[in-house]
């Protein structure tokens, strides 16, 4: 036993139960590719069929809907957020996702919630055909409070050079198509805390426009659209996902310079949370537009021709407005 570390805040058993625990979670998740066990020093993975493989990185956290997961206690799809977040971001590149690796760091070590996280964890990356291939849990009680914690993933994927879709050929006429989100995904969470507050009473409260508890529609999973757009990938100009900063902020990553996005907001429906969080905060339209998704949780920029192909491939799929030559500054219009 390590008394005087356990004093000092850190339980050494309680982590090395936590790890073998992970580890039996990752290990559902591999493939032949994954040349090494979970805990070795290093994750080892070896990709084949590739002409000119172009690997693409990514990194990125939750952000504070660990406050709404650690106020219900309910931590098993907070993972499913991480993962899927993770690929979306690397997507855009048109690339697949070969494996992933997570950072858990916590103010006490809590087999019980790190073991809801890893079920999260492994599940989103078996169903995109990701390896949970390794990761770190820290156990900090001098930097994390109680039972704080904190979440990031890594995840790299891979794609062909040719196959890189960059927006560089998009141009004035394109079509844009957006695919609905699940709600939030992982970004606002700070402006909606501030507006209903995260007391368990305050999210457990129902709420007949959401058809379920506040709570709920909060912690609903991130979207993949991965499995989806894999097949149309080849007819995609560009692609964004819709994260921090909207429509407004995200689109513009993809477009040559002098151009704009025109989004008819008339096109889609936005669901009923964002409007519960404009009339509670009393929130203008231009900042809901900035900090939230409102229902699209990626865009597809095509050649208007590929439309049919595309929406026939992606029934859910609707075109939501157009590329143009701005008649002022270049960036996201939104009537």
């Amino acid at each position: 036993m390590s008394e005087a570390y356990t004093r000092a805040g850190v339980n050494i058993e309680a982590a090395a139960g936590t790890k073998k625990l992970i580890a039996k979670l990752a290990r559902t998740t591999f493939g032949p590719q994954v040349l090494s066990e979970v805990g070795f020093f290093g994750g080892l993975f070896e990709f084949k069929g590739y002409r000119q493989p172009v690997l693409v990185s990514s990194v990125d956290g939750v952000g504070t809907k660990l406050k709404i997961a650690s106020a219900l206690a309910k931590h098993d799809t907070i993972g499913i957020d991480l993962v899927n977040h993770c690929i979306n971001d690397i997507l855009t590149c048109g690339a697949a996702p070969l494996f992933f690796l997570d950072y858990i760091a916590m103010g006490r070590l809590l087999p019980e919630t790190v073991a809801a996280i890893a079920q999260g964890l492994s599940r989103a990356c078996k169903e995109a055909g990701c390896a949970l291939i390794g990761g770190e849990t820290a156990e900090m009680p001098g930097l994390y409070a109680g039972e704080d914690y904190d979440l990031v993933g890594f995840i790299i994927g891979v794609v062909e050079k040719e196959e890189i879709i960059k927006g560089e050929q998009i141009e004035s006429g394109d079509s844009i198509i957006g695919l609905a989100s699940s709600g939030l995904h992982t970004n606002g969470y700070s402006l909606a805390r501030k507006v209903f507050g995260e007391t368990k009473e305050a999210l457990s409260e129902y709420y007949p426009e959401l058809k379920r508890t506040l709570g709920e529609a909060l912690l609903e999973p991130h979207r993949s659209y991965y499995r989806e757009l894999k097949p149309i990938l080849p007819l995609a100009k560009g692609l964004a996902h819709i994260t921090g900063g909207g429509l407004i902020d995200n689109v513009p990553r993809i477009l040559p310079e002098g151009l704009t996005a025109r989004f008819d907001g008339r096109s889609w429906v936005v669901p009923p949370i964002f409007g519960l969080i404009q009339e509670r905060g009393k929130v203008s339209r231009d900042e809901m537009y900035r900090v939230f998704n409102m229902g699209i949780g990626m865009v597809v920029v095509c050649a208007p021709d590929s439309v049919p192909e595309i929406t026939r491939a992606l029934p859910e799929a609707r075109v939501i407005g157009e590329v143009v030559k701005p008649e002022g500054k270049a960036g996201v219009v939104i009537s």
